[in-house]
């Protein structure tokens, strides 16, 4: 069978600035992204529809059928038991929201025109985790990531742990085949540990569960990680940092405190930055929303700093409570910085100026051979057209 993650519209403008660069399915919560968690359970590639800008790099494949899943969904037991079984005028449904639906190749050209009648509901009384704003990304992680901790380690067993680290509830931690771990504090007692292919963590970190550190990630010494947090793919990370997710390829690599937070991939966080994650009132934070273009109540008391692909800030930079960041801005200056950052800005509360769309290039390709990646005419167009999207209006 042909599986094709689909954004729901509203959804996808709701996770903005993180869904510029990506489909939501791309997303990453708990230790994997919401497709590599489809991939895993289905045990099958997927493509994706999704915005037609995305397409070059992320094209859909369409086959004689085809079943089309919610890409703000993470799949359960249940659910994938339902879209295995799936038939023609069948779809999957969970409290009015749509799951999963069998199409034709022919039919993929009129999703959005009135359901025909005949069409079968199948329940899911299971409600799955499903990620429709920002905030729910990091809100959602310590559920999200004992379950895919579940299914990466069942019927494996770990790597052994150096004797130099003090491991509390080594039952509940699991170490990929080249990780290293020195002189380190991990404890599982809260929640599950997992340390992905050759990552590293080095002398003197303390780490406390729900952890996922992805392959190739690096903890920096002394660092001191809350759980639930999830350090992506090839992330460096220090100082201190609570109930945050990285994406991947991104940098916290010193110290300042960042809690509560979602950085995408290609950002650097300078030296001794820091995001304030509790309002001095105590009261629920107010997050910008790019449908609603304004700021929304996320009923949170704890939220600190969304940031979108590519963005970077100074060393000493200070988030205010609830900040959002676009894509690829460089923020700089003393003092908090406005709680909404536009992407492809330049400058900080002295003022903002436009991000040169051929310097951000430059940079950007820079930053990938760093990775040992190559910034290819993809990666090029993708940025590009991002930054013509949000030059029509800088609140997009």
């Amino acid at each position: 069978m042909n599986y094709i993650l689909f954004d729901e519209s509203i959804v996808r403008t709701n996770l903005l600035p993180l869904t510029f660069m990506r489909p939501v399915a791309d997303i990453r919560t708990g230790i994997l992204t919401i497709r590599e968690k489809w991939e895993k359970r289905l045990k099958a590639t997927t493509s994706t529809l999704t915005d037609g800008y995305l397409s070059n790099k992320f094209p859909i494949v369409r086959e004689r059928e085809n079943i089309l899943i919610n890409g703000s969904v993470c799949p359960n037991d249940e659910i994938v038991v339902a879209i295995k079984k799936l038939k023609p005028n069948q779809i999957v449904v969970c409290n009015d929201t749509i799951i999963a639906l069998h199409v034709m190749e022919e039919e993929l050209d009129r999703l959005g025109e009135p359901a025909s009648e005949g069409i079968e509901e199948i329940n899911i009384t299971t409600p799955p985790i499903k990620i429709n704003h920002t905030w729910e990304i990091f809100s959602k992680n310590e559920i999200a990531l004992q379950d895919d901790f579940e299914i990466l380690t069942k019927g494996r067993k770990s790597q052994v742990i150096s004797n130099t680290n003090r491991v509390f509830q080594e039952d509940r931690i699991f170490v990929e085949k080249g990780a290293k771990i020195e002189c380190s504090v991990l404890n599982a007692s809260n929640g599950p540990i997992y340390i992905g292919k050759n990552a590293e963590i080095m002398e003197g970190s303390m780490i406390r569960g729900p952890f996922a550190l992805c392959e190739g990630a690096q903890v920096k010494m002394a660092a001191k990680i809350y759980g639930p947090t999830t350090i992506g793919p090839y992330c460096r990370v220090g100082g201190e940092v609570n109930n945050s997710v990285l994406f991947g390829y991104s940098n916290k690599a010193h110290d300042g405190f960042l809690g509560h937070s979602v950085i995408a991939e290609w950002c650097n966080i300078g030296a001794d930055t820091n995001t304030s994650n509790l309002k001095n009132t105590y009261d629920h934070v107010r997050l910008w929303s790019y449908a609603k273009q304004t700021f929304v109540n996320t009923h949170l008391q704890f939220c600190g700093l969304i940031m979108g692909d590519h963005s970077k800030c100074a060393i000493d930079t200070q988030f205010n409570t609830g900040t959002v960041t676009g894509v690829s801005a460089n923020i700089f200056g003393s003092g908090f910085q406005r709680n909404f950052i536009p992407s492809f800005t330049w400058g900080g509360t002295a003022g903002h100026t436009n991000f040169n769309i051929k310097k951000a290039l430059e940079v950007a390709e820079v930053v990938f051979s760093r990775r040992r990646r190559t910034f290819d005419q993809v990666e090029k167009d993708l940025l590009t057209c991002v930054y013509n999207l949000t030059l029509k209006n800088k609140y997009l």
